[in-house]
């Protein structure tokens, strides 16, 4: 497993509990060295026992020496990063390109080279073309095998998923990734054999459909919010219809993270460079960098139209509850805008302050709880769904508030509770309180 990042690490580690024997090669010092160490450079709930009993086993290794890692190996999964490319938006794949030539070096005999990460269409005939570049007489074959894990549940993602998608060619590499593979077809999980191209657009257009809904639901809310109906009803009716599926249709302040914003951006390149341009997730791209940035303007609305000078605490800075990617997150420019505005901003995140604190203002405070952050607030914003939050009481926010205004970019409040315990509650698709 070339790359000891989120994929590499839990799809390596996945793997391991599968029997097979993993050697992760991670270059960064830091995260090799975390890694030896047992401490995991990311948060993945379970992640941590999972690759302690793996290692334990002897079945999962880490280490820098591609060379020794590659030797003898049957699959080698490249899973290094792809971010969006500076100034166009295009992947960059550059890492991957790297990879697979020292792969292509490293090699003792026949071997799959598998693409983990998520790359654009062509990206295997490319490498297909560097590996025999640099080795002739090498004996391989190259297949994508895109990933789908969801942070905050990536190991139940992998082992119990949904499908899994491998794109070759080649008879021999479709043996030896069913082999690899063989304990999901135990419990009947769908496997997608295909061509390389359809495999690596089909991850695409798996985040592109999911970003459209969440795209789609918010701009639903703000017509709700117009006309006086409820986002969570309309979710709930049109998504009991089988056709459509309930999940993705939670309105909030616009999708993040390390999966829908880059690679929309990339599709949207992918298929305008094919000729083939995608007005959908143009738009899709679009009005999601719009609604993030329009969110510090609602809060400031709601505090009256000026927040400077005003204490303002916020629950959750992460893209998502149950990691601590900061991601393209909403909070970023939420909080940047509050801050300019001249905010007096205390936050509280359960796990990702640390990851928070080079994106976000520097005058913003760091407290140890969500009370904490509320206390003395002129008003609060939920930015980040944690279950945790769920749980506060109104009463024990209204003792802790100077305030009573509470912005909830989620709808994890009851309006009704909000507005018995004396606040003015605003959400997102829901008719003022």
């Amino acid at each position: 497993m070339i790359g000891g990042g989120y994929v590499g690490l839990v799809s390596g580690a996945c793997f391991a509990e599968f029997g097979v024997d993993v050697a992760v090669v991670e270059a960064d010092p830091a995260r090799l060295g975390a890694l030896r160490d047992g401490r995991m450079p990311i948060y993945e709930p379970g992640l941590d026992q999972l690759v302690a009993e793996n290692v334990a086993a002897g079945r999962l290794t880490f280490g820098d020496d591609l060379a020794a890692a590659v030797d003898g190996a049957e699959a080698v999964f490249i899973a290094v990063g792809t971010p969006a490319r500076r100034g166009d938006g295009h992947a960059d794949l550059s890492f991957v390109y790297a990879a697979a030539e020292q792969v292509a070096r490293a090699l003792t005999g026949y071997a799959v080279i598998v693409t983990k990460s998520t790359v654009p269409v062509g990206t295997g005939r490319r490498i297909a073309e560097i590996v025999r570049a640099a080795r002739p007489d090498a004996a391989f074959d190259v297949a994508s095998n895109p990933e789908f894990l969801r942070e905050g549940s990536a190991i139940n993602d992998f082992l119990r998923p949904d499908r899994v998608v491998i794109g070759t060619e080649s008879e021999r590499a479709k043996d030896t990734l069913r082999q690899l593979y063989r304990p999901l077809y135990l419990i009947e999980a769908p496997i997608v054999m295909t061509g390389l191209e359809t495999a690596e657009l089909t991850k695409y257009a798996a985040n592109a459909f999911l970003a459209m809904k969440v795209t789609f639901i918010n701009e639903i809310a703000d017509l709700c919010e117009k006309a006086g109906a409820d986002v969570h009803d309309v979710a709930r009716g049109i998504g009991l219809d089988g056709r459509i599926g309930r999940k993705f249709l939670h309105a909030g302040p616009g999708f993040g993270g390390s999966c829908f914003p880059k690679d929309t951006l990339a599709l949207m390149r992918i298929a305008q460079d094919a000729g083939a341009p995608s007005r959908l997730v143009e738009t899709v791209v679009a009005v999601n960098d719009a609604r993030k940035s329009a969110m510090g303007a609602r809060i400031i609305a709601a505090c009256g139209g000026s927040v400077r000078g005003r204490r303002i605490g916020v629950l959750g800075l992460t893209f998502k509850p149950e990691t601590d990617d900061m991601r393209e997150a909403p909070s970023i420019p939420i909080l940047w805008r509050l801050a300019e505005d001249g905010a007096e901003l205390r936050a509280f995140d359960p796990v990702g302050m640390e990851q928070a604190r080079p994106l976000l203002p520097g005058s913003v405070h760091y407290c140890r709880d969500a009370l904490d952050a509320a206390a003395d607030a002129d008003a609060l914003v939920v930015i980040t769904e944690w279950n945790q939050f769920r749980a506060l009481s109104p009463g024990r926010l209204a003792e802790a508030m100077r305030g009573r205004v509470i912005v909830d970019l989620r709808n994890i409040f009851d309006p009704s509770a909000m507005a018995a315990a004396g606040f003015a509650y605003q959400g997102v698709g829901r008719a003022m309180r």
